[in-house]
């Protein structure tokens, strides 16, 4: 039962740090979902890493 407990914690927190950096990067935050399905959340942390963050500053270079 506390192993469910420790797990239920930690995805919440993971989901929470996420929204974060989704908010500070201007995505929308329910992109977090992606983090709970397998493969695809490997894929769209790469996708995020690459794409065009729209609250950064003008004069950052945002493209590869």
């Amino acid at each position: 039962m506390m192993e469910v407990f420790l797990i239920t914690l930690m995805v919440l927190l993971v989901m929470w740090l996420g929204t974060k950096i989704m908010d500070k990067a201007g995505l929308h935050k329910a992109w977090v979902l992606c983090l709970l399905i397998p493969i695809v959340n490997i894929f769209m942390i790469w996708v995020f890493a690459f794409c065009h963050w729209p609250n950064l500053k003008e004069d950052v270079k945002q493209d590869l």
